[in-house]
């Protein structure tokens, strides 16, 4: 997986001026860094191949570059596709998983997982998983998570998705 910086901006709740992945990490609270590594490593260690780590939207991402998919991102086409970004929010960490959103199937997959790996209530928006507990991110899940779409499968969802709409 390759590194390329999209842009930076301001986030939800946090802001940062990091162009890479190592430092936007560095430049979290020390309580944050060992778990954002950890996330950071276990998505680049499952993640099929295609994908390339990104600082887009203030984040760390995971796009489809347009090395694969020319059209890009819909709303900004001179953007690679979003996938899955992790992000330290004021309040929590966050993931954000595309297909979680866009397909129905994975999503059902991981709300019958999700119990499996903890005792927690999930904290879910509609891409966004919120943990404002460190100690309790299900990492084997969040692997399992990864690995589960190819770049070419989310860049047909992506699309069926766009025309559906």
């Amino acid at each position: 997986m390759s590194f390329k910086s999209v842009y930076s901006t301001k986030n939800e709740d946090m802001e940062t001026a990091a162009n890479t992945p190592e430092k936007y990490i560095n430049n979290l609270p020390d309580d944050r860094k060992q778990v954002m590594n950890k996330l950071r490593k276990i998505i680049l260690d499952n993640l099929p191949k295609g994908f390339e780590e990104t600082i887009s939207y203030g984040m760390i991402g995971y796009v489809v570059p347009h090395s694969i998919y020319p059209n890009g991102y819909h709303c900004d086409p001179k953007l690679p596709l979003p996938f899955m970004s992790i992000a330290s929010q004021k309040k929590f960490i966050a993931i954000y998983h595309m297909g979680l959103y866009a397909n129905q199937k994975l999503l059902n997959w991981f709300l019958q997982e999700y119990p499996k790996h903890g005792n927690t209530k999930l904290d879910m928006g509609k891409s966004c998983l919120r943990f404002k507990k460190m100690d309790q991110i299900p990492f084997e899940l969040i692997a399992s998570l990864s690995k589960k779409v190819s770049a070419k499968e989310w860049v047909e969802t992506y699309e069926k998705t766009l025309k559906a709409k």
